[in-house]
């Protein structure tokens, strides 16, 4: 796609929901059995606190996607949390923001994937022991779809996630319904008990308060991803900001009517389930092999008539299918960040460059490999990749509502008019209360997931925001370096110019390379060559005096058979006799067509060259000889992806006057 086609790119809302809101939403799907999993470690003495903790959790999401709205029309630019911390609390902070969301970017990524395949896993408990490689296998998938666009993958991602909604919503109402007619939907895990943790058994005071915080900090995973829409702005259609704000509207929606029909659903149905089969009484067989189903699998079984009706199927498929494309959040909003981050030199500058699609390749590329390298390190399993879960989604809430709260107090101080004063007062209250809310959040999250592996979350960004710092100090350093300062001096012609042409053995390239080097008009030409055997060094110089090409041959001895450093030397010291002359070194090299014969040839060229490039005053110029097996990389069908972008020839297909695409074309 032409870089003037972007604006064909930009998104409808109904393809940006399923697009940035697919992680939210498909959060559904466990943030449920997560809250259910860290109660049970009491047995089931404190399940009637679920009910609170999810209010606790919808009033959580409720406040942040209030927030987040204040964030998309202060800040239609893209940056989202990055840019308000960055803007309004400093360059540290907003690099704290950006480690945070980049880290959890990669753990959607894990965690979504990980918890679809624990849902096909459900419908089909064979596939158990292939867990890593179908995890690893849709990583691979997700990221071939994103490399083809953002528009695309909206298209392709789109039916499920409406599928998925559209599944559990029918579910949740059905179940309530036979509820309320008096045939509750009963679980398959409902007649099992749940023995005790020892240390979680009969707890009081303190003890039990923190098993609730535990419990609601891994609820919290429902709000993983609200914040991507305010990253993603840019790829929304005009209006932006008011697009953006009402699919984020609607995407809060449907997550808080969602998250509280699973989890009621879940309590009628008295689902009980725990983080070791073996904890379960009542289990016929041996527990070690017992393969627990998810909570949205008992209940689409329990609703729906078994694990065999069409309705049990077909909310397992929207499930695993929607988990699986939550990360497709990430793979929109981690290579948008990284971008932004780019062109602030806080990241190499490969991440802003666009592939032939107009997608951030790169930054796909590189969300895909840390998340596969993640998913095997933890075998794929969602209970362990969990804990280093949803801390940098509350640094990041915390810090730019933060943000905001100066942001309204700056817009503050200088408006006048009544109206406006009033709304910013407003959104200032609702972005203080965010602040408030997600900070003690952050807090508890802390408290209760660092010692079971959130360490290393923190470990990660600390280690990320370090490097980009270096990054940024390296960018900075290298720009002053190379800033013009008196452009005379710059200009100035060199008192001298030396050129020196290396020669190994008197053939075609050695004289292709003293007729380029003579074509520049040095004001000194030699040729080079290193005797390493004395008897060919004899002969190639009798030889050179035969053909009278009217150019000294310098020949350097070598005692020790070396060619890099006799060579190296001989070229500084010419540079040092005259410092302000310049030396051109000429270097003949073959130019090859396959793989193995680059092992082959021009070893030494590529050594001296890899030397002299850093000998101050020294120019080095590849003379390249083509050898016949190099016409086979002209071939149409051996061109890399991004030829025609980069304007190669494209001589297999014609143009409407009847030439061929690469005739007459000024890039050729």
């Amino acid at each position: 796609m032409r870089s003037e086609e972007l604006h064909e790119t930009l998104l409808p809302k109904r393809l940006a929901l399923p697009i940035f809101a697919s992680d939210p939403l498909s959060s559904v799907a466990y943030a449920t059995q997560e809250i259910l999993l860290v109660l049970t470690l009491g047995g089931l003495a404190y399940l009637h606190f679920t009910p609170w903790i999810a209010v606790a959790v919808i009033a959580l999401m409720a406040v942040v996607v209030l927030s987040y709205r204040q964030v998309v029309h202060a800040y239609p630019s893209g940056g989202g949390s990055y840019e308000v911390a960055s803007t309004n609390l400093g360059a540290s902070a907003g690099l704290v923001v950006a480690a945070s969301l980049l880290v959890d970017y990669v753990m959607t990524v894990a965690v979504s994937v990980a918890s679809g395949v624990d849902n096909i896993v459900s419908a089909v408990p064979g596939l158990a022991g292939h867990r890593v490689g179908l995890a690893i296998g849709f990583v691979a998938l997700l990221t071939g779809v994103n490399l083809r666009g953002m528009r695309e993958s909206g298209r392709a991602f789109a039916a499920p996630t409406y599928l998925f909604i559209t599944g559990v919503l029918i579910m949740v109402v059905t179940g309530l319904l036979r509820y309320l007619l008096g045939h509750a939907p009963v679980s398959e895990s409902a007649g099992y008990g749940v023995r005790a943790e020892p240390a979680d058994a009969g707890l009081a005071g303190f003890a039990l308060i923190m098993l609730c915080l535990r419990a609601f900090s891994s609820g919290c995973t429902a709000l993983t991803g609200v914040e991507a829409i305010s990253n993603g702005v840019p790829a929304f259609r005009k209006p932006k900001s008011k697009n953006a704000a009402t699919t984020m509207a609607v995407m809060g929606t449907i997550a808080v009517v969602m998250f509280a029909g699973v989890t009621t659903l879940a309590l009628v149905a008295k689902v009980h389930i725990t983080d070791d089969a073996c904890r379960l009484t009542g289990l016929a067989g041996d527990c070690s092999s017992y393969t627990q189903r998810t909570v949205i699998a008992q209940l689409a079984s329990a609703v729906f008539g078994g694990e065999h009706s069409f309705g049990f199927y077909f909310v397992q498929a929207a499930t695993a299918l929607v988990l699986i494309l939550a990360a497709n959040t990430a793979f929109n909003g981690f290579p948008l960040l990284a971008d932004i981050l780019a062109q602030h030199r806080y990241l190499p500058r490969q991440l802003h460059n666009r592939g032939d699609r107009l997608a951030f390749s790169n930054g796909i590329l590189a969300l895909a490999v840390a998340a596969g390298l993640l998913l095997w390190f933890y075998k794929a399993d969602v209970t362990s990749l969990i804990h280093l879960y949803i801390l940098g989604v509350f640094t990041s809430f915390t810090l730019s509502q933060s943000g905001m709260v100066r942001h309204w107090n700056r817009a503050l101080r200088t408006e006048t008019d009544p109206a406006v004063r009033r709304h910013a007062r407003v959104a200032r209250a609702i972005n203080a209360i965010g602040a408030v809310v997600t900070g003690l959040v952050l807090v508890i999250v802390l408290a209760t997931k660092f010692t079971e592996g959130a360490w290393l979350a923190v470990l990660a960004a600390a280690v990320l925001w370090t490097m980009m710092r270096g990054i940024r100090r390296h960018y900075d350093a290298t720009a002053a370096e190379l800033a013009v300062t008196d452009p005379h001096a710059e200009l100035a012609r060199p008192s001298k110019v030396t050129a020196v042409v290396l020669v190994s053995t008197i053939h075609k390239p050695t004289l292709r390379a003293l007729a380029y080097a003579r074509a520049f008009k040095p004001d000194q030409l030699e040729a080079l060559t290193v005797a390493v055997d004395h008897e060919e060094s004899r002969a190639l110089q009798q030889q050179w005096e035969e053909l009278d090409v009217g150019i000294p041959l310098k020949v350097i001895d070598s005692p020790y058979r070396e060619i890099t450093r006799p060579v190296v030397e001989y070229i500084r010291s010419i540079h040092r006799a005259g410092p302000r002359d310049v030396v051109g070194v000429f270097i003949p090299e073959y130019v090859v067509g396959r793989w193995w014969e680059h092992l082959l040839h021009n070893q030494s060229a590529l050594w001296l060259k890899s030397r002299l490039l850093f000998t101050p005053g020294v120019m080095v110029t590849s003379v390249p000889w083509q050898l016949t097996s190099s016409s086979r990389a002209d071939h149409p069908a051996r061109r890399a992806p991004g030829s025609v972008r980069r304007g190669e020839p494209t001589p297999h297909r014609e143009r409407p006057d009847g030439r061929g695409a690469g005739e007459g074309s000024p890039h050729v």
